[in-house]
């Protein structure tokens, strides 16, 4: 497949009916006849026929339903992010395609100009969020796009020539990239998620050091050196002569580029020029870890040309994002703040550091996915007064807390109304009741922002109740 909007891709079938593959699929069709000569739509096993195929089907893309098998002869196949490498489904479509590609990959390929991409386990939305911002902040043009909401596939077609896509990429998008190439990229840490996606952590992390798999000398790979998987990444690209800026909030990193606090301010170094920024004390996102990711969006802005005193009133500027650390209220004198974006043993670990510590009422659990729980279990007996876990994960997460004795109290609920009840009852003024579940939402919810909204009803349906207990 030629890079740029020339080339011809020819027969083209995609994978999966959610909302990425809806796009592809649209976007592609729309190139009917001319740069593409067919679009093919296989939903997968699970998917039945409805309303979204029928729009598709009047559009002319060709889709299947109810099967994992793809048959036909195609030059192009493109998979939606979910759908594992190693499954019988994508291995059908590839066994049949002249190549398998992710929609990130199909979208830069058609515009390939002005990219930088952010990924991580934990922290890419923020820190996404915030590096558009700051762009924009800087006079330039710029739009988040990726596992932050918006796909680069349906971006690209209104986009104007100038402008910045700053993509949010998980794991599951960069596996499938081959040729993408941003400007400039970052990676924040890897700690153990998905695995039973990539089955192992070597996988895991090979998946996201892809960001960087195209960078070349004197372009810029800002990587974190505060987890182990990270340092050796930021070692192997010094070793192709990529720049390399070092972030840490641990420690001054040595070399000619760096991103770190010093005493507390937020300092970006590049090619040897430092550029002091602002106290992390003036930011609106609370937690080293937010600081962490401020340092990446500066480090990203700074690079792009974004002036100094731009990219300080940005920073002041910028407000939690939905689901991240989220205030929602106070009743009662209690606070309520909404981390269902905290899918993760890490992030739910690094969300507690943003909170006095014995302050908290947290909220644990969701969906199972079998993590590891002895770090989160030492993190919240660390920084809680009291735990509640509810959900299909709630019982092996209660007695993971439960196995050594502390002063932690350990409430258990069936789901996530019982356990909100049972943290209001249990909190007290001047204490935290804090969403931020360390597992995914599908045992209950759709999806995770499905989970923060029920939470923030919940505190409004308890305002309005004069706070009431």
């Amino acid at each position: 497949m030629t890079v740029g909007s020339q080339g011809h891709l020819g027969r083209v079938v995609v994978l999966g009916l959610g909302r990425t593959g809806e796009a592809v699929a649209r976007y592609l069709q729309a190139l009917v006849p001319g740069r593409v000569d067919s679009v093919t739509l296989y939903g997968g096993a699970a998917s039945r026929p409805g309303e979204k195929t029928h729009e598709l089907e009047a559009l002319g893309v060709t889709v299947v339903t109810g099967t994992d098998e793809v048959s036909g002869d195609y030059d192009l196949a493109v998979a939606s992010p979910g759908i594992p490498d190693t499954s019988a489904f994508f291995l059908s479509a590839a066994a049949c395609s002249a190549e398998v590609i992710g929609e990130p990959e199909l979208a830069w390929r058609e515009s390939p100009e002005r990219w930088v991409a952010i990924t991580g386990t934990n922290g890419k939305t923020t820190t996404t969020s915030l590096a558009t911002h700051l762009l924009r902040a800087g006079g330039l043009s710029a739009e988040s796009v990726g596992n932050i909401g918006t796909t680069p596939t349906e971006a690209i077609a209104t986009r104007a020539d100038d402008t910045w896509f700053v993509a949010e990429l998980s794991s599951f998008q960069l596996a499938t990239t081959r040729l993408f190439h941003p400007r400039a990229a970052v990676l924040l840490n890897v700690t153990p998620d998905h695995l039973e996606w990539h089955h192992t952590m070597e996988a895991y992390a090979a998946a996201k050091e892809r960001v960087f798999a195209n960078l070349g000398a004197g372009e810029l790979a800002v990587v974190s050196v505060d987890d182990d998987w990270c340092r050796a990444t930021a070692e192997a690209l010094d070793a192709r002569g990529v720049r390399v800026c070092r972030l840490s909030v641990e420690a001054e990193p040595a070399g000619e580029s760096a991103a770190f606090l010093r005493g507390g301010e937020l300092v970006v170094r590049l090619d040897g020029a430092e550029h002091a920024l602002l106290d992390a004390s003036e930011l609106r996102i609370f937690g080293r870890h937010n600081a962490e990711n401020a340092l990446a969006a500066a480090a990203l802005a700074l690079e792009l040309g974004v002036a100094d005193d731009d990219v300080r009133s940005g920073l002041a500027s910028f407000s939690p994002i939905e689901h991240r650390i989220e205030p929602v209220g106070e009743v009662g004198g209690v606070r309520f703040v909404n981390d269902s974006k905290a899918t993760n043993v890490d992030s739910v670990a690094k969300a507690l550091t943003a909170f006095e510590a014995g302050s908290v009422v947290v909220l644990l659990g969701g969906h199972d996915k079998g993590t590891e729980l002895d770090e989160l279990a030492e993190a919240v007996r660390g920084r809680c007064r009291a735990a509640v876990c509810f959900g299909e994960a709630g019982e092996r997460i209660a007695r993971s807390l439960e196995g050594v004795p502390s002063d932690l109290v350990v409430l258990r609920a069936a789901h996530l109304r019982e356990a909100f009840d049972a943290a209001v009852a249990e909190a007290r003024p001047g204490e935290t009741v804090l969403l931020s579940p360390a597992c995914s939402s599908f045992d209950e919810f759709s999806n995770m922002a499905e989970r923060g909204r029920r939470f923030k009803e919940l505190v409004r349906d308890l305002d309005g109740r004069g706070g009431a207990r």
